[in-house]
């Protein structure tokens, strides 16, 4: 089914903005709408980012994996291990402890991690990233906020930063795969693969990160979506999954005649 939607600098993040490339050959300039940022495009070459999105154990690795396995494509998963292991420290199993404290660390982290993941060059003309810099902010950090464990200070300033990263590099997005899971199928499949850090989530946390995502990617309601939106649902098991994948294999990897871009 596809729906049609819309301090101080860190030198991580100024070294990962200049690595910044445009993504097709040939001469045309796009000029992202309300900002006065031009980037250099190549025409002729075009390539396509697809993203996956959905709640914690909608399935993700499943779908990142037959793609891995089944196409000559690059694939991209969250760069989970760095959030495990910041020289030493796992900001990633702090913010579960204690949320109010962490999460602006985490999501700080997050927020440059995943833009290391878009910018950095591309080495096939499809990339598919599990998840995208675009949900952080609009599910987890929103996720923080809405629910009082973020400080409004703290969350401005991340906005500030991504609006920055948004009006002033690429991180455009050509479709978005939103895997639509319910969050008590999702509760169950977490307790069966025994994470460590995910052992504390509750249930009320799983329903709050799906109804941010009903809202931006189903309802348009949280915030623009600007590239197409292709919805599956995912509360089926591993090999009706996989038939899923194969149903919409085409859709996903050729989503052309895009016009819009995240």
């Amino acid at each position: 089914m596809w729906r049609l939607g819309a301090a101080r600098a860190l030198p991580a993040a100024a070294a990962a903005l200049r690595g910044v490339r445009g993504r097709r050959e040939g001469l045309a300039l796009r000029c992202r709408p309300g900002t006065g940022y031009k980037h250099l495009i190549k025409e002729d070459d075009r390539k396509t980012v697809v993203c996956i999105e959905g709640n914690i154990a909608s399935g993700k690795t499943t779908c990142l994996d037959y793609f891995a396995q089944n196409t000559s494509i690059e694939v991209l998963t969250e760069p989970v291990s760095k959030w495990r292991n910041v020289r030493g420290h796992n900001i990633l199993g702090l913010m579960y402890q204690d949320a109010s404290r962490w999460g602006i660390t985490l999501q700080t982290y997050i927020q440059l991690t995943m833009l290391e993941q878009h910018t950095r060059p591309m080495i096939s003309p499809v990339r598919m990233m599990e998840r995208s810099i675009h949900s952080a902010k609009y599910i987890f950090v929103e996720n923080l906020y809405r629910s009082g464990k973020m400080p409004e200070v703290d969350y401005v300033v991340l906005t500030e930063w991504f609006d920055w990263i948004q009006n002033n590099t690429d991180v455009s997005v050509d479709l978005i795969v939103y895997l639509q899971t319910s969050p008590e199928v999702c509760y169950e499949r977490l307790k069966r693969r025994c994470r460590e850090e995910e052992k504390i989530i509750p249930l009320e946390y799983l329903e709050a990160i799906h109804q941010l995502y009903e809202e931006w990617l189903i309802k348009h309601t949280l915030f623009k979506v600007s590239c197409p939106v292709l919805v599956i649902g995912a509360d089926h098991d591993m090999q009706k999954m996989i038939e899923k994948y194969e149903e919409n294999r085409d859709q996903i990897l050729n989503p052309c005649n895009m016009q819009h871009h995240l």
